[in-house]
């Protein structure tokens, strides 16, 4: 019999060219241990290696009836006995089979190719791989090393190929290709391509808290707007250089020549009308704030400045602010602090007749009312605040509103309601040029939202995508992430959760004791009930409502201790 095992973009299993339908695998454990199976080099694993991988905190009694069960549910899906072989302590996938798997077939011809650094051998091995590893089990701890040494193969097989197309496909940050890339379309005449692909690299670098370019990158596009050409190049183009050396600038602590870059960059943005660059210059001089602990006085400047003499582009200045008010709202200390600066900017702004001040202090107001438990109030202030910024047209602070009045929904278990207001946001915040940020963070709302297993399901799998993308600002994602493992520790999908709480721990470690940091406490109480460790479940709510309670955030400190003393 030959078998056939697809692990690459997806799992499937043929016997003699016929495919196991998709239904026979309906039982994830029986699933689960072919793929281990064909992922273990020999094929063959000690049944303690599995037990140890696929229930760590049973007993061996449990996990040994498991182990039975699953053998059970393998052998049925793949129709025959003799596929699973089990011999004392050892598991077997088709020991006396024709086997062939797709990932070995791969490895065999990425090592020739890279071995005598031929281009089309190079190709030829690349299109044998058709995805990354079992995408669909994404946080699986087991599969996370072979899946990270694969996508390495395939990079360097990539690199070695010169196919720079599929590099950039496989990872759009990667300067190597993309400068490649920049090279040839300039070769070629085409500058505008150049242009082109060096947005694009600058849209998902710049994204995450300041990250730009290399030096040799920004070079190269000044080359590209030098080459004399019948379309004249920008100005929106020319900032976008600027803005690149003053985020080089930034990343170097040359924070006075960053910040100078800014307000330079940020004045040539006016004068062009350019109001999405206004907003990314004017995010580059918060960073620089931000980076030497002083942003809240220069926010507070630029906001009476802003609201009193530049109306035209207060709700972009703003919008370049929004990340780093947020991040305030945030922080270790809690909102109390900046919330008393929003009603004094609100009063600025009352008296200036700025809209857009009104909004951004009404919003503020609005999110400090709702994490301190004030939910009328808090509905009140958003509600004013959403209504402002549409009437100036500020979608960034519109998004952020609704997303805020979602949160406050929920917290009335009102997912009804949630749901309706997540449409909104989301149909909003695609045409903003923060959508990196603020379309994540929705898709953690719409899993909290979701009403039946099958959605939280499909809006997860959505979410991975967002992130495996690597266009999305970190800290934003810290709402899906923790959303998503609640969801699926208590569908009791364990194995997920793990990996996905580490990286969120990661993440919340940028806020040094905020909220995100309580919040993923939570979120392994929630892990820790599912793996019936009662004692270390209860001491993670504590901490995670101690925590809460610190920062002032009742609601939050509330729900832990009702998860407290009420297991499931």
């Amino acid at each position: 019999m030959r078998v056939r095992v697809q692990l690459l973009g997806g799992f499937s299993v043929s016997l003699d060219d016929q495919p196991i339908p998709t239904a026979a695998w309906r039982r994830d454990r029986g699933a689960a241990l072919v793929k281990l199976l064909a992922v273990t080099r020999s094929h063959r694993i000690h049944r303690e290696q599995v037990m140890e991988a696929f229930w760590p905190d049973l007993d061996p009694e449990a996990a040994g009836a498991n182990l039975r069960k699953a053998i059970h549910f393998a052998r049925r899906a793949l129709g025959t006995h003799e596929l699973i072989e089990q011999t004392a302590e050892i598991i077997a996938l088709a020991p006396a089979a024709d086997l062939e798997i797709d990932v070995e077939a791969f490895e065999t011809a990425a090592r020739l190719a890279l071995r005598g650094e031929d281009i089309a051998a190079c190709e030829a091995a690349a299109d044998l791989y058709t995805g990354d590893l079992l995408p669909d089990d994404p946080y699986v701890d087991w599969f996370e090393t072979p899946r990270q040494a694969l996508r390495q193969r395939y990079a360097a097989v990539l690199r070695a190929g010169k196919l720079w197309q599929r590099l950039i496909a496989m990872d759009p940050a990667d300067e190597q290709a993309q400068c490649a890339l920049m090279q040839s379309a300039l070769d070629a005449g085409n500058r505008a391509e150049a242009i082109r692909l060096f947005n694009q690299l600058s849209e998902c670098l710049r994204i995450d808290l300041g990250v730009g370019p290399g030096a040799e990158t920004v070079k190269l596009y000044e080359k590209a707007l030098a080459v004399p050409s019948i379309d004249p190049v920008g100005l929106s183009d020319r900032i976008r250089a600027s803005l690149a050396w003053g985020l080089l600038h930034l990343q170097s602590g040359d924070f006075a020549k960053a910040g100078q870059v800014g307000k330079e960059t940020r004045e040539l943005a006016m004068g062009a009308g350019l109001a999405r660059e206004v907003g990314e210059a004017s995010a580059l001089i918060g960073l620089v704030a931000h980076m030497q602990g002083q942003w809240r006085e220069l926010f507070r400047a630029e906001f009476i400045e802003w609201v009193r003499s530049n109306p035209a582009f207060v709700s972009n200045v703003f919008d370049g602010h929004l990340c780093l008010a947020e991040f305030c709202l945030c922080s270790a200390k809690g909102h109390h602090d900046i919330a008393a600066s929003a009603r004094e900017l609100l009063s600025v702004a009352e008296g200036a007749g700025s809209v857009a001040g009104r909004g951004l202090a009404s919003l503020v107001l609005g999110e400090a009312a709702l994490f301190s438990g004030q939910l009328a109030e808090a509905e009140r202030m958003l509600t004013e605040a959403e209504k402002l910024y549409a009437q100036v047209g500020a979608v960034a602070g519109r998004v952020l509103a609704l997303q805020r009045l979602t949160e406050l929904a929920l917290a009335r278990r009102q997912k009804w309601q949630a749901g309706r207001l997540i449409h909104r946001a989301t149909t909003l915040a695609q045409s903003s040029w923060l959508a990196p940020h603020l379309l994540i963070s929705l898709k953690g709302l719409e899993v909290r939202a979701a009403a039946t297993p099958e959605r939280i399901a499909e809006t997860i799998r959505e979410g991975d995508r967002m992130l495996s993308s690597g266009c999305n600002c970190q800290p934003c994602s810290m709402t899906f992430r923790t959303a998503a493992a609640v969801a699926l520790a208590e569908a009791g999908e364990i194995e997920q959760v793990n990996r996905r709480l580490d990286e969120a721990e990661r993440v919340a470690g940028m806020w040094n004791g905020g909220p995100w940091v309580a919040a993923v406490w939570e979120a392994r109480g929630v892990q820790r009930r599912a793996e019936r460790n009662e004692t270390r479940a209860v001491a993670a709510f504590e901490e995670a409502a101690t925590r809460f309670a610190a920062l002032g955030r009742p609601i939050d400190e509330v729900r832990c201790r009702e998860r407290m003393a009420n297991p499931a």
